[in-house]
């Protein structure tokens, strides 16, 4: 006997005609990033989780259409157009350029994004409370933990009396992440040179003029296009035996040596929940921008050990995560 799908209607089992079923497509969901998608499979597998809590299984009953700048900011209208002309049902915006982006590109599709920049101040909601648009998500903070991460920095290598801080000068923040680490370092009574790298090579180059600057010690700011090169710069960093401290644990599980931030994958899971909402009937308008409450600090002792560098045990005592 042949099966057949059949539809309940009053208690009366009715057959569901071919033309209808063949009607019926998978919501589709628009997933924007600034960054790679290979150093980024651990926040995407995040978001993918968020999304199968709230029923929705890539390939089962939806599908993502994934598009990546790779750090080329400049792809990003092209990208977001895209995904805007497939008709996504929802779109994810993944770093503060691609939320930027993505509000100019549509004001109908709805968007979560997560992102490090201001979401009020940029014009990406009304109020944190009330979006009050086609836009919700997550801000976590990006550049507000930079001096409490030169700070940990300072105190991991006390004898660093000059301090590189790399940083991308396209980044949106990149001005503020200026300030705000000079101020921190002032604070601590170090001595800091900035290094500027918005390519693959010019990071190269920054590492290359460390020896120059007799540097003790590294400050790599936030940033799409350092997360892509994350394998990149924990190399150079062990290949120039510098200490460095990172924004995201994930340059840590590589091998970087110290990191303070918050969760990604924890930010990207809760925007595969909000995305799952939307298309379940929730309006952005209605969903509060979230913010981080908890902050992670996670220290590499193999990698200390490798620099001969010792870890303060008050220092270990206050990581959430030690590698060894």
């Amino acid at each position: 006997m042949l099966r057949r799908d059949l539809l309940i209607l009053g208690g009366a089992s009715v057959a569901l005609p071919l033309p209808a079923r063949a009607q019926q497509t998978m919501p589709v969901v628009g997933f924007l990033a600034s960054a790679s998608p290979g150093p980024f499979a651990p926040f995407v597998a995040a978001f993918r989780q968020g999304l199968n809590e709230t029923g929705y299984v890539d390939g089962q009953n939806a599908t993502i259409e994934y598009r990546w700048a790779g750090g080329s900011f400049d792809r990003l209208p092209t990208l977001a157009a895209d995904l805007v002309g497939r008709k996504v049902d929802v779109m994810i915006a993944s770093g503060g350029p691609s939320a930027l982006v993505a509000k100019s590109a549509t004001g109908v599709i709805p968007t979560v994004f997560v992102s490090g920049i201001d979401p009020v101040g940029n014009g990406l909601v009304t109020s944190l409370a009330r979006p009050g648009g086609n836009l919700t998500g997550f801000s976590y903070l990006a550049v507000e933990l930079n001096p409490k991460r030169l700070e940990l920095l300072s105190d991991l290598v006390p004898q660093a009396r000059v301090i590189a801080l790399l940083v991308n000068p396209n980044n949106l923040q990149a001005e503020r992440v200026f300030h705000d680490v000079q101020e921190a370092a002032r604070a601590k009574g170090v001595q800091l040179h900035i290094l500027k790298a918005d390519t693959e090579s010019e990071i190269d180059a920054a590492f290359a003029r460390l020896v120059e600057l007799h540097a003790g010690a590294l400050f790599v700011a936030g940033d799409p296009l350092f997360a892509s090169r994350r394998d990149q710069l924990v190399a150079l960093a062990a290949r120039h035996a510098i200490p460095a401290i990172y924004n995201l644990r994930e340059y840590v599980t590589a091998g970087g040596l110290i990191a303070y931030g918050v969760s990604l994958a924890a930010a990207h899971r809760q925007a595969g929940i909000y995305a799952g909402k939307i298309l379940n009937g929730a309006k952005p308008a209605d969903l509060p921008v979230q913010q981080p409450t908890k902050f992670e600090l996670v220290i590499n002792f193999t990698t200390a050990k490798a620099l001969g560098l010792p870890i303060p045990q008050l220092l270990l005592m206050r990581a959430d995560e030690v590698i060894e």
